[in-house]
């Protein structure tokens, strides 16, 4: 099953620190937010987001910088609450993907944070996948059906 009740549960385990991978989405959650805000000056769109938009083939430029907005901040909201965290982490992977072509399209490769570098979206992308990763294994061993085990007389 794609959806369980389960993943909408808000669990204590979720917020357990003394599990890294629970650390690791925490995180990667909270991060998104800044990101979120520095796409907003004055309760408004940033003119140097829809810019960058623009220039990245992102058209209309504003509904685009929305929808980013929203949907990193319900990733995030999700990821820090481990909700959906399978499908929250994927899509925050998918996000930060489109933050690395959108910088391509338009400053070119750079790899370096002071000249505006992708490595940043990049290393955050595979800590998102890897919350996926994580996220799939733990939801597949739970989905597993549980046969019951032949006895060896039934068998014989």
């Amino acid at each position: 099953m794609w959806l369980t009740k389960d993943d909408f549960r808000i669990k204590a385990d979720n917020f357990d620190l003394t599990n890294g991978m629970n650390i690791l989405r925490i995180m990667c959650g909270l991060f998104l937010f800044p990101h979120v805000a520095g796409k907003f000056a004055g309760g408004a769109v940033s003119a140097a987001t829809a810019g960058f938009f623009a220039k990245a083939g992102f058209h209309p430029p504003e509904v685009w910088v929305v929808l980013a907005a929203a949907s990193e901040c319900a990733a995030g909201v999700a990821l820090v609450l481990g909700i959906c965290t399978r499908f929250a982490a994927l899509g925050a992977t998918v996000l930060l993907l489109f933050a690395v072509y959108a910088l391509q399209v338009v400053k070119g490769f750079g790899w370096t944070w002071n000249t505006g570098g992708y490595e940043y979206p990049v290393f955050w992308a595979i800590t998102s996948f890897v919350v996926a990763i994580e996220a799939w294994k733990v939801h597949l061993a739970q989905a597993k059906p549980r046969v019951p085990a032949i006895q060896a007389s039934a068998a014989a």
